[in-house]
């Protein structure tokens, strides 16, 4: 019997190894934090985009980002690609269509001078 309960203690505790290794990405990434360029794009999945310009940080608008665009099944509608462009500092956001690779494509004017920009389905913006 105490052999039994003993067993079925230790499955237990294997069992639920798994579930109290899984972590939550919450809140801003760290400041030393590389961009998801840098890391081939996987750190854009738990992390907030460090590669587009942050409205809210002026230091950081104005300025096109080159961040790798990646190809995948985008769930953004126009609208909220416009809104990320436009979050990002884009202005006058127009000719937006999604390509057969997933990502928005159109054009948009940052710092007076017209560019193509590209939002992923990450939510990843750049300028191209």
């Amino acid at each position: 019997m105490r052999q039994t309960l003993t067993c079925l203690a230790m499955l237990t505790m294997l069992g639920a190894a798994p579930a109290l290794a899984q972590t939550t990405v919450t809140g801003q990434p760290a400041p030393d934090a590389g961009t998801s360029e840098k890391s081939g794009g996987q750190q854009a999945v738990t992390r907030p985009n460090t590669d587009r310009p942050d409205a809210n940080n002026p230091a950081t608008t104005g300025k096109a980002s080159s961040a790798k665009l990646e190809e995948g099944s985008n769930s953004f509608t126009e609208a909220q690609t416009r809104k990320r462009l436009e979050d990002a500092g884009y202005k006058e956001v127009k000719d937006l269509k999604k390509d057969d690779k997933g990502i928005w494509r159109g054009a948009a004017m940052l710092n007076g001078k017209s560019v193509n920009v590209g939002v992923d389905f990450k939510g990843n913006v750049a300028a191209q």
